[in-house]
């Protein structure tokens, strides 16, 4: 046996590996039931834990992790990961942090602005909030589009929304392709206490090949085919972090307020329009215009 594994089987009392691992005697115990890091031997008898100084590494990366206000069972996953039969699982583990970390980085990049909006609010002074949005118009052609409508509260909208948009999307590229950016349209108001209803549409090339498919395939979901008319709409980009509800309701608001001001009437209900991949965007990237027809 070589000095270092004779030094890495050195058995420490809980208290001499707590020193050494940085870690308290109540979090490895707490570990221990978790299955993170367990002893190398518990007496019988006392119940007395032994660690060997081999684990000192495992126990160190542990508590980095938790600094990362990590989950626990994540962070088993991690080390689980790292713990290949060839050590060569090392890559693996490093994109669970990093996809861990990306995840914490959207939460991050959409509290702040939560909390921008909720500043603007509590202090009275909602129009300098408004101020950081860009307003503008476009003018939209007529359109032919595949949708789907439900009624839902602003907790299921997110996960309904991207399902909805793949579904049609794919139908879209059965009739001609996607004609122009996927959008929402809100009826009525969604909130967690109002449940709209909202109205996914996906703009495809060919109606009359639309229509076929909507009669043959779109009966389970409800899917038809309608034509969006054209004109103008008002509208402020946004990015994926303030897509979150409830921040999103700044830029709407933003939105009205702007309208007010020019003294134009919206002629329509507001949507969302998404102009490219919302999964592969990051917090900070432009996702979605916030649009309200107007004349």
């Amino acid at each position: 046996m070589t000095e270092d594994a004779r030094v890495d089987d050195e058995l420490l009392t809980i208290g001499a590996f707590a020193a050494r691992s940085r870690l308290s005697p109540k979090a490895l115990r707490l570990y221990d039931r978790l299955g993170l890091l367990a002893p190398a031997q518990v007496d019988e008898v006392s119940g007395y834990r032994r660690y060997r100084a081999g684990q000192v590494e495992r126990a160190r990366l542990v508590a980095l992790l938790r600094r990362l206000d990590m989950p626990l069972a994540r962070i088993a996953e991690i080390l689980d990961a790292a713990d290949g039969p060839d050590g060569s699982d090392g890559d693996r583990a490093a994109g669970l942090l990093d996809a861990y970390w990306a995840t914490v980085e959207r939460r991050v990049a959409g509290q702040r602005t939560l909390t921008g909006y909720l500043r603007g609010r509590l202090s009275g002074r909602s129009h300098e909030m408004y101020e950081n949005y860009v307003v503008e118009t476009v003018d939209v052609p007529e359109l032919a589009v595949l949708t789907e409508t439900r009624h839902t509260l602003a907790d299921e909208l997110p996960a309904w929304i991207g399902a909805s948009l793949t579904r049609l999307e794919a139908a879209a590229a059965e009739c001609g392709g996607v004609a122009a950016a996927p959008f929402v349209v809100y009826h009525a108001e969604v909130s967690m206490e109002s449940d709209g209803p909202a109205e996914a549409c996906v703009p495809v090339a060919d109606a009359a090949a639309a229509r076929a498919w909507a009669a043959a395939n779109g009966r389970s979901r409800q899917t038809t085919v309608r034509v969006e008319p054209a004109g103008r709409l008002a509208y402020t980009r946004i990015t994926k972090a303030q897509v979150a509800h409830p921040q999103i309701l700044a830029a709407f608001e933003a939105v009205e307020q702007w309208l007010a001001g020019q003294g134009l009437r919206q002629a329509g209900p507001c949507r969302e329009i998404y102009f490219t991949d919302f999964a592969a965007a990051g917090p900070d990237d432009a996702v979605c215009d916030i649009a309200f027809p107007v004349e």
